[in-house]
């Protein structure tokens, strides 16, 4: 078997400026998204560029236009006709936009029915809001239609209906959509707009308020903290009757990862092995060739769900077959629908014992969304010197996907991923799983306490350990790792590793496609 091509598994997503070129896939959109309203022309979406480029942009996949957001600020007023789309929107012109303004105003979202499901009016709203906080603007608003009202208009009012979606007892698609991105309703509009029949007419005013607005400044005021948000997955493994089953557990622990706005989800190594529950028993060499045909639906699905909940993911690890070869490989998918993979580099007398699994050759650096990052599967964090490469190459985190049946081999983990932190100043995530595998021959029992470890040093936890989970439980973990705090470490800290070392007297060498290095 060939190694996989895995950009036949990849997205690729884009956020960018709407530009006029994408005048004609816009207007197919609108008229698929709201059927019987008149859509933008071409003169408004051309002013609409030119007053307030960076307030218009659109989401890309894989080339087709896939949803859109139009926007336009203006100075707060109380007295202002809220319920006057026209006059706010300057009829779709926006020649009204005040750069120096204190709103953000959307006039416009649209997620084309192709790519719905994909949360992908999440992203348009963080984007917004990401305007707001640069732009140091109070406030965004939004007049959102309320589409399922229709449905119920004979029974109840408007008000009723909206107080009902407020209870969660009617779920509207855009309503529930706006409360759950953080908007309060602030009124009704009736005759907002009236060719809007599912609406019929109605729309709600809704209000996102900026807690980074600094009243009277003029720019956003930086901060000196630099966050990424882990989640650490400890994940239980049972037996499954087939991959839906498999994947309905990992949508679950990936869906509320995004909730709580996770940059990073990370799984333990070979988790997949409970998929040989829905397989047919055979000898452990063969079992992991098994396990290794369940790769391409592996790869299919969590690129799926990086790109629909917009979180990159550390797959855990998986048995791949290349060249009839088997290898462990630890996948990354990234949000924006692109993936990489990281081999595991040493295995273990048991792995190639009972499975026959080969080492891979090269230390992989990501880059990512949020900077540079390493994947050392399991064993691999227990030999120094391979974290030195990622860390001369410029990765501030490493995820570490591990497998252990005792609380021995835990430890050496744990151990060895504290260590990586103080000698590389670097933060260390590490995902392990629990649970029994009675049918699974060297992954039959396991041991694990996933955490996630920071440097040793005053401005850092006490002990070292960002968060930590119960031993032996299927849980998860989220924390924020300040990057801009790791550097000012690395530069200023107590004791300065890195910068320390006697390169006069010990380095590491290593060899990496055809060239030799030292570090």
């Amino acid at each position: 078997m060939e190694p996989l091509d895995l950009s036949t598994f990849e997205y690729n997503v884009v956020e960018r400026p709407l530009t006029i070129d994408d005048y004609d896939e816009l207007k197919e959109m609108a008229e698929l998204c709201f059927p019987g309203i008149p859509s933008w022309t071409r003169e408004q979406i051309e002013s609409q560029i030119q007053m307030f480029p960076e307030g218009q942009f659109v989401i890309e996949i894989d080339g087709k236009l896939a949803a859109s957001a139009n926007n336009v600020i203006i100075d707060y007023d109380s007295k202002l006709e809220w319920h006057n789309w026209k006059a706010i929107s300057d009829n779709g012109f926006i020649r009204n936009h005040k750069p120096k303004g204190d709103t953000l105003y959307g006039i416009e979202i649209m997620v084309h029915p192709k790519f719905r499901g994909m949360k992908l009016s999440r992203r348009l709203y963080d984007a917004r809001k990401q305007i707001c906080r640069d732009k140091n603007l109070a406030r965004f608003i939004i007049a959102g239609r309320i589409p399922n009202y229709h449905k119920y208009a004979e029974t109840m009012t408007a008000s009723v209906y909206i107080e009902d979606v407020l209870n969660k007892a009617i779920f509207d698609p855009v309503l529930t959509a706006q409360l759950s991105n953080g908007f309060a309703v602030r009124g009704l509009i009736p005759n907002y707009l009236p060719s809007d029949i599912e609406s019929c007419g109605y729309a709600t005013y809704l209000e996102w308020t900026n807690l980074d607005h600094v009243p009277g400044g003029k720019r956003r005021f930086h901060s000196l903290v630099e966050q990424v948000r882990v989640c650490v997955v400890q994940y239980q493994l049972r037996t499954v009757r087939n991959f839906d089953e498999f994947a309905q557990q990992c949508e679950f622990f990936v869906d509320t990862a995004s909730d709580y706005k996770s940059d990073f989800v990370l799984f333990p190594e070979l988790f997949t092995t409970q998929l040989l529950s829905c397989v047919e028993s055979s000898r452990p060499g063969q079992a992991a060739r098994q396990l290794a045909e369940f790769t391409p639906q592996f790869l299919d699905f969590f690129i799926d769900l990086a790109v629909k909940y917009n979180v990159n993911i550390i797959g855990g690890s998986q048995f791949v077959i290349e060249d009839d070869i088997l290898y462990n490989i630890a996948y990354l998918f990234r949000r924006d629908g692109t993936i990489g993979k990281q081999y595991k580099i040493h295995i273990t007398p048991s792995e190639r014992k009972w499975w026959g699994v080969n080492p891979g050759k090269k230390v992989e650096v990501f880059d990512t969304d949020c900077g540079p990052i390493a994947i050392q599967i399991c064993y691999d964090i227990e030999f120094p010197e391979l974290t030195r490469i990622a860390a001369a190459k410029g990765a501030q985190i490493v995820f570490v996907p591990f497998n252990t049946d005792t609380r021995h081999g835990y430890l050496r983990v744990r151990s060895c991923a504290q260590a990586r932190c103080i000698e590389n100043h670097m933060y260390v995530a590490i995902s392990g799983c629990t649970g029994n595998l009675p049918f699974v021959e060297n992954s039959d029992i396991h041991y694990a306490q996933s955490g996630i470890f920071t440097p040793a040093d005053m401005e850092f936890a006490r002990d070292a350990i960002a968060a930590e989970c119960n031993p032996n439980v299927e849980t998860l973990i989220i924390h924020d790792l300040d990057i801009e705090q790791l550097r000012r470490h690395k530069e200023a800290g107590s004791v300065q590793n890195w910068n320390d070392r006697m390169l006069d007297y010990y380095h590491v060498a290593y060899h990496e496609d055809g060239k030799d290095f030292r570090v």
